[in-house]
């Protein structure tokens, strides 16, 4: 997947939708759930992830691209990486998530699939 296509939503209306509380589920299995820090990226490409104590620990930073599709009615989201490609991501960086760089960092490895060159 190209780098540009990662941050491109895969449905242009899920580009306006408030998915804060939804559930995310990696291919093999849940992730956590959307966190409140993705409004201040919506409609940028990017969904900011709470994965709690029982996964990573850690808040995860996803683009757009990686979301396989939406259940509204289930309220859960479902991603096309696994929770071993997710883990090994950048870090979530707290002061420069709303950055062209990290976002660039991020898209750039997801682009390559989820793995680090």
């Amino acid at each position: 997947m190209a780098i540009v296509e990662i941050v491109t939503w895969r449905e242009i209306g899920w580009r306006t939708m408030d998915f804060v509380g939804y559930g995310v589920e990696a291919t093999d299995g849940s992730l956590g759930k959307v966190d409140e820090k993705t409004k201040d990226v919506q409609g940028f490409g990017f969904i900011v992830v709470d994965t709690g104590p029982l996964i990573f620990g850690k808040t995860v930073m996803l683009p757009a691209g990686v979301i396989q599709t939406v259940d509204h009615d289930e309220q859960k989201i479902y991603l096309d990486r696994t929770k071993d490609e997710i883990k090994s991501a950048p870090e979530f960086d707290e002061d420069n998530f709303r950055g062209d760089a990290y976002q660039s960092q991020l898209a750039t490895y997801y682009g390559r699939g989820g793995h680090t060159p």
